[in-house]
């Protein structure tokens, strides 16, 4: 029987469930905000490697880490233990994931830039392995976790909370302790000794809530789908891998997510650049943004069940990502027309702290509604193909981000030299050549990669109703298959029983 069919009997779950689900999200956001925040100024401009090498490391290890995302999928949809088939890789992971965190930020001093681009290489495959091996399985616990339409969102939202603690929070921390800013000028996040508090509190976090996240959920591991009884050969498992992905709304979102990825990837990329030379602002005002993005990101979570409530995902999500676009983009557009007040005058700072919570609102709206959005195609691909196959699903959406987003990691990194950055640059001393070239090259990339992405959206076709009708189904093939099992006694003459509705 299918996990849509028996979750129906099953209880509804707990508040101390969601809870241990919901902060497994944090080790992941934390880990993807470090990297897109930190990595390349770290190594760049701390280190000393040249940003042309860093991003050709960083986008070769993405394209490799997305190649392992289905493998980990498919691999965790039909793996049998007594811990199910997700819990035994989420737990794996804890340790290795941590211990490869903390020591991608402390390599080696006194290397030459290839020995330090190998250490980077392999630390940074390895953070992207193990994170894959939780972060994989357990996103395909969402939908086996919630699978009515405004429950899952609900709990998606509860991650996503975790998730802004964890990556925006820890931002947080970094900007205000660990690589704070001395009165005097020194310290922040061009000097090398903050980095190790940091990589230490980013570690234990990660160990700490995966640890939490696995065993939280545990309880669950009954009710969850068991993976098949059978053997399966190689061509098999291709041709199912074809069945399931062959679905339009799983390939509008996955390719939207795709276009989002590389946007992220320059823009998170460039941010630190954009915030330390572009507006000349100080450590505690980078301080500041981070900590507003976190209440941005709060409002958020709020935000978005109730968008899915009224305008549904699909339009709700166009809705918050097109808004979330226009508003980031536009203390840019005003520097480059010659109407943004000048830097370091309160009127700026006005311009960018509201830009920054309204962007962080409707853009954590968008992450929880597109998270959603993924996670009803589980149902959808059940009904035509027959199999209960999340991870799959989810690992191959992760493919096609990740295969491409490397390249918003090198469209970063490749503006950064397009606009002959320097290296080791002092804030107030880059020209406004430079300046105003790096703003001209990032708002046309942006808003296309954006655009792209909201015009694949369009193309997702289920809706509340579909998803309820995809419920039903499923609940009346279950039953039937419940009958079938039940010997011929219900097909002479006696009624079959009702199916089993959905949960409210």
């Amino acid at each position: 029987m299918t996990a849509s069919a028996t979750a129906a009997g099953r209880p509804r779950l707990g508040l101390a469930t969601k809870l241990a689900y919901a902060v497994g999200g944090t080790a992941t956001y934390l880990k993807l905000r470090a990297l897109s925040t930190f990595l390349v100024v770290f190594y760049n401009q701390v280190v000393g490697l040249p940003p042309q090498m860093v991003g050709a490391i960083l986008m070769v290890v993405l394209v490799v880490d997305a190649l392992i995302d289905p493998i980990v999928g498919q691999v965790s949809d039909n793996f049998r233990s007594r811990w199910g088939r997700r819990h035994p890789f989420m737990l794996a992971a804890a340790l290795p994931y941590a211990i490869a965190f903390f020591l991608l930020w402390n390599p080696p001093q006194g290397w030459s830039d290839t020995a330090l681009g190998v250490y980077l290489l392999v630390c940074v495959l390895a953070v992207r392995f193990f994170d894959t091996f939780f972060e994989m399985p357990h996103q395909a616990l969402a939908p086996e976790l919630a699978y009515e339409y405004d429950e899952r969102t609900n709990l998606l939202a509860m991650r996503h909370f975790f998730q802004v603690i964890g990556g925006l929070g820890m931002t947080v921390l970094a900007y205000q302790v660990f690589l704070r800013e001395r009165p005097d000028g020194t310290g922040g996040v061009l000097a090398r000794e903050g980095y190790f508090g940091y990589a230490l509190t980013g570690a234990l976090i990660i160990l700490g809530t995966i640890l939490i996240s696995t065993l939280g959920t545990a309880k669950q591991i009954p009710h969850l789908t068991p993976a098949p009884t059978r053997k399966i050969t190689l061509k098999a498992m291709l041709v199912e891998v074809f069945h399931t992905l062959n679905n339009r709304s799983f390939l509008a979102s996955a390719f939207a997510i795709m276009f989002i990825g590389v946007a992220v990837g320059a823009r998170n990329g460039l941010e630190i650049y954009f915030g330390l030379y572009f507006w000349e602002l100080r450590q505690s005002q980078l301080a500041t943004l981070a900590t507003i993005s976190v209440i941005g990101g709060f409002i958020g979570v709020a935000l978005a069940p109730i968008v899915s409530r009224y305008l549904g995902k699909k339009r709700g999500l166009i809705t918050v990502f097109g808004t979330a676009v226009l508003v980031h983009i536009t203390p840019v557009s005003l520097r480059l027309l010659g109407l943004a007040p000048a830097n370091g005058t309160p009127e700026l700072l006005a311009l960018i702290y509201g830009e920054e919570i309204i962007n962080a609102t409707f853009a954590s709206a968008t992450a929880i509604l597109l998270a959603a959005v993924v996670a009803d195609v589980v149902e959808d691909a059940e009904v035509k193909t027959g199999r209960r196959s999340e991870g799959l699903l989810l690992s191959a959406n992760g493919l096609f981000r990740k295969m491409i987003s490397g390249a918003g990691v090198f469209i970063a990194t490749s503006v950064l030299a397009f606009a002959s950055f320097p290296r080791e640059a002092e804030r107030g001393q880059v020209s406004d050549e430079v300046l105003r070239s790096l703003g001209l090259a990032y708002i046309p990339t942006i808003v296309g990669l954006y655009g792209i992405a909201i015009a694949c959206l369009c193309a997702y076709g289920i809706n509340r109703a579909r998803h309820e009708e995809n419920l039903r189904t499923i609940a009346e093939r279950a039953v039937k298959a419940a009958a079938d099992e039940a010997g011929p006694g219900i097909g002479s003459g006696e009624a079959a029983p009702e199916p089993i509705p959905p949960r409210s």
